[in-house]
């Protein structure tokens, strides 16, 4: 592994630290700083929520252009990454997770699916493979969150208006519709399906309003990064370490196998290969602490998740790379 992508995990550790430091001394308010008892990480997090992350999707989905992606390419990564979402929240509503929470099979799905695929994947792929792959990495990044989320979202919503219906005389169509409803107008699906639309009428982006669209989505790396230091602060450790090991082993080890097995099947082979195996190989992003304060659930557990996959990145990414290199081309 590059010295650049070490100096960006180093770079990623010390903003998070920063943002513990802040959380630690209690700077922005708090209940033990003798404040109103708010959660200051949980309002910056409904800022990068409601403001960030809604401006970088619809600039995201407005810009990209259909026609050029190379789909074999996206079917090797998006394929085994939606199967494993959809298999871990199935597991974990078999196993009666959503009894401690109707959102917890969903946070557990984005927290060994998400990865980082901006401060860590970029340097990365730019290091390793260059400018070509650098390109093959950013054109499976365009549709990265917009996909993840847009499921998760649905699925979360339809196991929300499951939750509230209980008890209720309520219809399927009702039940449905809620759910539509909810996912749809969503400050993650809604700037997806305006994106898209204005894609779809080759409108383009008028340069100022692409300016303001930029300017408002890069915030969202620095603001995750000490939200995660701030709510390590805030939520402590969590008790129990099973279910984050298990997520962080999904994310570091199972999910680049996946890619790795069925990208070879459909026959990819060397730098193609090489940049979606080693963007499933990607630590758990700072996106699916956004998604867990959204929804009020394992926030402590999202947090220990991705602080550890971004250690255990140093260890398993050069694994990966090793094995890269025994492959025939």
């Amino acid at each position: 592994m590059s010295w650049i992508v070490f100096h960006k995990l180093l770079a990623i550790l010390i903003a998070v630290a920063i943002g513990w430091f802040v959380g630690r001394m209690r700077w922005l308010g708090g209940a033990d700083a003798g404040g109103s008892g708010g959660d200051p990480a949980r309002v910056l997090s409904n800022v990068a929520f409601y403001i960030f992350v809604p401006a970088l999707l619809f600039r995201t989905t407005a810009r990209v252009e259909f026609a050029s992606l190379p789909w074999l390419t996206l079917t090797a990564f998006f394929a085994p990454v939606l199967g494993l979402l959809v298999a871990l929240y199935a597991l974990q509503r078999w196993r009666g997770a959503a009894a401690a929470g109707a959102a917890v099979p969903s946070v557990q799905a984005i927290t060994a699916t998400f990865g980082n695929t901006l401060q860590v994947g970029v340097p990365l792929a730019a290091g390793v493979f260059g400018e070509a792959g650098l390109a093959i990495h950013i054109t499976v990044v365009s549709l990265h969150a917009l996909s993840i989320l847009t499921v998760l979202t649905a699925l979360v919503e339809l196991d929300l208006a499951r939750e509230r219906s209980q008890g209720q005389p309520t219809g399927l169509g009702s039940l449905l519709a809620n759910t539509v409803r909810n996912t749809v107008i969503h400050p993650v699906v809604l700037p997806v399906v305006a994106g898209l639309c204005w894609n779809a009428l080759g409108l383009g982006l008028p340069a100022v309003l692409d300016e303001v669209l930029q300017m408002l989505g890069t915030a969202v790396v620095p603001l995750c990064l000490t939200l995660i230091g701030m709510s390590l602060a805030y939520l402590g450790w969590p008790q129990r370490w099973t279910s984050v090991l298990g997520l962080v082993a999904a994310k570091l080890l199972v999910l680049p196998a996946l890619v790795l097995g069925l990208g070879y099947a459909l026959g990819l082979r060397g730098m193609p290969l090489g940049v979606v195996l080693m963007m499933a190989a990607l630590p758990t992003g700072s996106n699916a602490l956004i998604f867990a304060q959204r929804y009020r659930c394992q926030e402590g557990e999202t947090t220990a998740a991705v602080v550890v996959s971004t250690l255990g990145f140093v260890l398993t990414a050069p694994l990966w790379l090793a094995l890269l290199q025994r492959i025939p081309a």
